[in-house]
């Protein structure tokens, strides 16, 4: 799966919430100050070319959606860093995040007891 910009990880997500957007909507949920209509058009058109989202007609405008699902790109850019970082090792990758967030024990166990309830379900 191909990696998202900056740019275009922030329409993805706005994508990711609404379920499916014009681009007009998309601006109106973007931070001051709004960027240029033509940008955000020019940035969906490299989102469908990628392969990350459709569009239907709508009399002259089109609605985008989401073809990648949120989860599944995190999965895939998951993979990617631990593979590009870590060696592959997930778990190298997670306790280079614990350290660097100076996670206290609570949250530590707040985490693996997310982790156990997500196995066993």
């Amino acid at each position: 799966m191909k990696s998202l910009t900056k740019a275009e990880s922030e329409i993805m997500l706005i994508l990711w919430r609404l379920g499916e957007a014009n681009v007009n909507t998309i601006i109106e949920q973007m931070p001051t100050p709004k960027p240029a209509y033509n940008t955000v058009s020019t940035i969906v058109r490299i989102l469908e070319q990628k392969g990350f989202v459709g569009y239907q007609k709508e009399g002259r405008s089109h609605i985008y959606h989401p073809i990648v699902s949120e989860e599944d790109y995190k999965k895939s850019t998951a993979k990617l860093m631990a593979k590009t970082y870590f060696g592959g090792s997930f778990k190298n990758m997670v306790s280079f995040f614990v350290q660097k967030q100076d996670l206290s024990t609570q949250e530590l166990e707040s985490i693996l007891n997310d982790l156990k309830s997500n196995t066993n379900a």
